[in-house]
């Protein structure tokens, strides 16, 4: 059973060099890639201005992050829910640069670049060329954006769980993923009656005649009986 965690960062910024700070982070616990229902979220007081070109992104003010709790209140929260497993996200190192920053200014060891999985690299070597931002993905993928009206940290967490799914070899077509048990259990499959098939491509010009070849070097193929 392979545990990995799947997360996401809001920020003032795009560089925490220059003292930008996470104002949200949410993670998804995937075993063997699926969803299990436990999360972490948090909003967190970024102790400094937000800039409104963050906030017209997030939809994030300071004066919504003032009661929050700061990150070094939530870092040993964070640092146990997602353990020692793989770390997944969409343009990984943005996000390992901020929590990492985050973690050193609070006195945490930052998170080992060994462990980073990156959905956008991913998506980059199986879509060459194309867009492959989350939004784009999604429409690839024809997962819901009805509710990505603005960058929030759980919603494109959710999101990206079902584009790494794809991307890792998509699911079954016409099923989809249910969770038993109360929050914390084992996902399981059922079928989705509103989930449209898609067609599936013909063969390429003669792919039929190398896989007939292939078949006739098998000993008593069961496709020739």
């Amino acid at each position: 059973m392979k545990r990995s965690i799947l997360f996401d960062t809001e920020t003032t910024g795009l560089d925490p060099a220059t003292g930008d700070r996470v104002i949200e982070i949410a993670a998804l616990e995937l075993i063997d890639d699926l969803p299990t229902g436990q999360n972490f979220h948090v909003l967190i007081n970024p102790e400094r201005d937000v800039p409104p070109e963050a906030s017209r992104v997030h939809g994030f003010t300071l004066a919504d992050l003032e009661d929050k709790p700061k990150f070094a209140e939530i870092a040993a929260g964070f640092v146990a829910f997602i353990g020692e497993d793989a770390l997944i996200a969409h343009n990984a190192p943005f996000d390992f640069g901020f929590v990492n920053a985050e973690l050193e200014r609070c006195g945490q060891a930052p998170l080992a670049r060994s462990r980073m999985i990156d959905t956008l690299e991913m998506a980059k070597k199986r879509y060459p060329g194309l867009p492959n931002s989350l939004d784009a993905l999604c429409r690839r993928f024809d997962i819901d954006l009805s509710a990505r009206t603005t960058h929030n940290a759980l919603l494109d967490c959710k999101l990206l769980a079902e584009v790494y799914l794809e991307l890792m070899g998509g699911r079954q077509r016409g099923l989809g993923l249910a969770v038993s048990g109360n929050g914390g259990g084992v996902a399981t499959y059922r079928r989705d009656p509103d989930r449209k098939p898609r067609p599936m491509a013909p063969p390429a010009e003669g792919d039929c005649a190398a896989h007939d070849a292939f078949v006739r070097t098998l000993k008593d193929p069961i496709w020739l009986r």
